[in-house]
């Protein structure tokens, strides 16, 4: 079984930043991709970035030059460094594993923090 460990949530002023870290326990193949989502109330959970065992990492259009993705394979954990804060980045943060290739469709979830960004 595998467990996903959010932490680093919080409020903070636009403009600001917050490091939210994710540590994964379990059968954590060495093929993977880890990443991170988010939702707002009422709307769908969408991509914020991700990134792959071997160092390849995407991220939504809305992030890109704010938000940084990085991650210790050895220690099976991922962080997201959000800077320059705004408040449309409020909604709760979902750490995301897919375990092994795609097309095992081994998927798990975060149990979710919360980022609140004040104007």
């Amino acid at each position: 079984q595998v467990q996903l460990v959010e932490s680093g949530g919080g409020l903070v002023q636009a403009g600001g930043s917050l490091r939210l870290s994710c540590v994964a326990s379990g059968s954590i193949f060495s093929t993977n991709r880890m990443g991170w989502y988010r939702q707002a109330p009422g709307k769908q959970r969408d991509m914020v970035a991700a990134i792959t065992s071997g160092g390849s990492a995407i991220y939504g259009n809305s992030v890109k030059g704010r938000f940084t993705i990085s991650r210790d394979n050895a220690k099976n954990t991922v962080s997201l460094q959000m800077n320059r804060l705004e408040p449309e980045d409020t909604a709760v943060y979902y750490c995301h594993l897919r375990n092994g290739p795609s097309y095992w469709n081994q998927e798990y979830w975060g149990q979710g923090t919360q980022v609140t960004v004040s104007s």
